[in-house]
């Protein structure tokens, strides 16, 4: 039976091509990076050597795909016109990045409503979706939402709402979707048995679209079943189980899809590795 390739999140410290020999040092098939500082509006643009160099080093390790993981700065849902604008334009801006360096998925949190209501957040982000493709209309660039633990005015941590603002927008072809498991856990999805596994997916298939699934965020849970609180565990310590892990490195229809860590780790590393390993020990 064919494997999924997995991987981690990789810092990209020193130049976006250090990730790949991070990634080889844990055991990574496949990456996320960040294309620049995920805390801080400005950024410098990559040199020519850069991105050339990120390219010989993707050769030479093998590691693919790479996905780029947007700023944690970003808000397409936010209702004050500054911070919207502010968004799209670093959307934009990651978006190029990711073209020059070969990355042609892009994961990005809709946003938060930050008080206007579902509904309104919604429209803005759809609004703001619409901005961000019309201004890179040659990228075939999937612009990949992730479902979000729906902590606080956090839209997207429902299927419907994803699905909203995949409908809302004009280039649905341009927009694809990445599962978090501790997220899906915590905004109150139980997919741990072969049952509610089953009808998750359904449920994901009948609301988004399973076709448009580009990666999978492998984090446990610190947190129990429908807490919306986002706290990411190492694999096999929180309440995503062991079994639901199994299913999802197991499953067929979610074979060609990159599996990657986001659990806290420190500077050795180790914790990717042992992860990793885990996750392998589960396939069949």
């Amino acid at each position: 039976m064919a494997h999924p390739r997995l991987g981690a999140h990789m810092s990209i410290e020193g130049g976006p091509a250090q990730a790949f020999s991070r990634g080889r040092l844990v055991g990574c098939d496949a990456m996320q990076i960040f294309t620049r500082n995920a805390n801080r509006w400005a950024s410098r643009p990559m040199t020519d050597a850069e991105v050339t160099d990120f390219h010989r080093a993707a050769e030479e390790t093998g590691i693919a795909p790479v996905v780029v993981h947007s700023s944690y700065l970003i808000n397409l849902g936010s209702p004050d016109d500054t911070l919207w604008e502010k968004s799209i334009a670093a959307a934009v801006d990651e978006i190029e990045r990711c073209r020059l360096l070969g990355i042609s998925s892009y994961v990005l949190h809709p946003g938060a409503h930050m008080g206007a209501g579902e509904e309104a957040g919604i429209a803005r982000v759809a609004a703001a979706l619409n901005r961000v493709i019309e201004a890179t209309p040659a990228s075939e660039i999937i612009i990949t939402l992730e479902n979000t633990a729906g902590s606080g005015s956090s839209l997207g941590y429902s299927f419907e709402n994803l699905g909203a603002i995949i409908s809302s927008n004009r280039y649905p072809e341009r927009l694809g979707m990445c599962f978090d498991t501790a997220h899906a856990l915590a905004a109150g999805y139980d997919y741990r048995t072969p049952e509610s596994y089953r009808a998750m997916w359904q449920n994901l298939d009948e609301t988004v679209g399973i076709k448009r699934l580009r990666a999978i965020h492998m984090n446990d849970s610190k947190k129990d079943l429908g807490s919306r609180v986002d706290r990411h565990d190492q694999i096999g310590q929180g309440f995503v189980t062991l079994e639901a892990f199994r299913m999802l490195v197991n499953d067929a229809q979610l074979v060609h899809l990159p599996m990657l860590l986001e659990t806290p780790k420190g500077p050795e590393m180790q914790e990717d590795i042992a992860n990793l390993a885990l996750l392998r020990s589960l396939f069949a």
